[in-house]
Parts: structure tokens; sequence; C-alpha cells
């Protein structure tokens, strides 16, 4: 278990599995990083655990993190599917797990007693949520027992997501950005360019730092390519102004990279 959570975390989002993976966590846990975050849904959790176990770092000094498929949610699937993972990951236990999304088999009167049960079995340390809508995060925190720790969703200049982070301030949880860079839409926003050329750095890493320049967030930027891994870390070196700040908050456009029909702030 990992007694501290790094707010710039290491995403293996369509990072194969295999050697690309392996090699992609194994370096970023070289260069530094000691949050990797995976799913089921990625079908490369055991190329994670073969990533640290390659890397120069002790395991019990990193966080990792997994996901639930939204087909494995009932009670018993989730239960079962976690155990498979914390194995294919190689892990005593797996320091957070998510809910990845709220659809498909995700029945709160089922799924969270799993994760509450869960953590009582010593199989996860901290629960997560992922993609939720306020109401629905309401309804989960009150039918837990354990605390939320994490609220992964989509999160970037483009899309802020204030509601969400002012919630995750609330009510004393991290808010997890994922497509931190909005899968590099940021270089082509002139503010940012301009923001990013002041520093001598990029878009993308002025994306980085103007997230972690807010309560509560921690982003995850997946990478597969070694000077990107870099880059992306030396994100923590930059300080915004002020005014740039506040001229990143004014990007806002609710610009989504990852939408479907069935998304939950797409129900009806």
């Amino acid at each position: 278990m990992a007694d501290a959570f790094d707010r710039l975390g290491y995403g293996t989002y369509k990072l194969a599995d295999g050697e690309e993976c392996a090699e992609g966590v194994a370096h970023a846990v070289d260069t530094g990083y000691r949050h990797v975050d995976t799913a089921q849904g990625y079908d490369n959790e055991a190329s994670v655990g073969d990533g640290i176990d390659r890397s120069g770092v002790d395991r019990d000094d990193l966080f990792v993190a997994t996901k639930l498929s939204t087909d494995n949610l009932s009670y018993d699937d989730a239960v079962e599917t976690a155990r498979a993972s914390r194995d294919r990951l190689g892990v005593d236990s797996i320091d957070l797990l998510y809910v990845h999304w709220p659809i498909n088999s995700y029945d709160p009167a089922e799924t969270l007693p799993a994760l509450d049960d869960l953590v009582d079995d010593g199989v996860i340390d901290r629960i997560g949520l992922s993609n939720f809508e306020p109401d629905q995060l309401d309804e989960a925190i009150d039918r837990l027992d354990h605390d939320l720790f994490a609220h992964q969703v989509e999160c970037h200049p483009l899309l802020q997501q204030e509601t969400l982070r002012e919630y995750a301030v609330e009510h004393d949880h991290w808010l997890v950005a994922y497509s931190p860079i909005a899968r590099n839409r940021v270089a082509d926003v002139d503010a940012l360019r301009e923001i990013a050329d002041a520093h001598d750095a990029t878009p993308a890493q002025v994306s980085l730092a103007w997230l972690l320049s807010k309560e509560r967030v921690a982003p995850i930027p997946k990478a597969a390519d070694v000077g990107h891994v870099a880059d992306n870390w030396a994100a923590r070196e930059i300080d915004l102004t002020a005014d740039q700040i506040a001229r990143i908050d004014a990007l806002d456009r609710g610009e989504r990279v990852v939408d479907f029909e069935e998304a939950p702030w797409n129900a009806a």
C-alpha cells in the first residue's frame, strides 16, 4: 500500500498490452512518476505490473489504480474481477479501485457494497468513481461505508469541470483528470501557445501546470513517447502567474474528447 498519492500520474489508456505498455510504465516510474493508472478495459494490467517490476522502484513506493469494467459491476463480478486485477497487477492490494462508468451493469445497491467489502477484505485500499454526475456522486457517497478517495473525469482547459472540481473540494476527495491535454487539442489554442512561449514550454505542459494549480486536482497524462513522458513530468516546475491562470480559466468551451450517447451527462 502506497502511503502517498502523487498528484501527477501516468495514464496507460491505449498503451498496448505487451512491450509498449511495460516499457512505458518502467520508463515513467524511472522518470519519477509514482502514480500509475490503468483499467480492466485497457487489457494491459499484467503489462503494467511487468513494467513496475522492470523499474528500479520498490512496488510499495508506488500508487497503482485500476477500474472495474462496466460489465463487472454486479456484486459477485466486482469482487471476483477486482481480485483478478490485483493478481494481474502483482500487488498485495490495489491502492485505488474505480467504477469506470456508472452504466451497463452498474447498480448502486450491488456495486457499492462490493467496493466496501473489497476494502474490508484488504483487496483494495481506497474507493474511486469515474464519470459520475453530481447526483450519482451524492447517492454513492451516501451509500458507501468508506470514504470516496477520488473521482476521475475528463478535465482540461477546454472542459474545466468547475462543478465537479468544487464538489471534490467540498467532499474532500481528489478529482483525477484524464485526457488532461485533450489529446493535444490544446496545441491549437492561441492563448495556451502564448503562455507556453513565455515559459519556454509547450501548450500541453501549460495545461498540466494549470490543472496542478487547482485545489484537489490530479492530472494523469498518457504518453508512450519517451520525450513526452519527460516533458509531462517537467510541467511540475512551471509556475503560472495569477494572470495566466485567469486567462486559461476563460478558455472553457465544454468541449469533450470522450463523449457517447450512453454517457451519464447525456442521460435524459
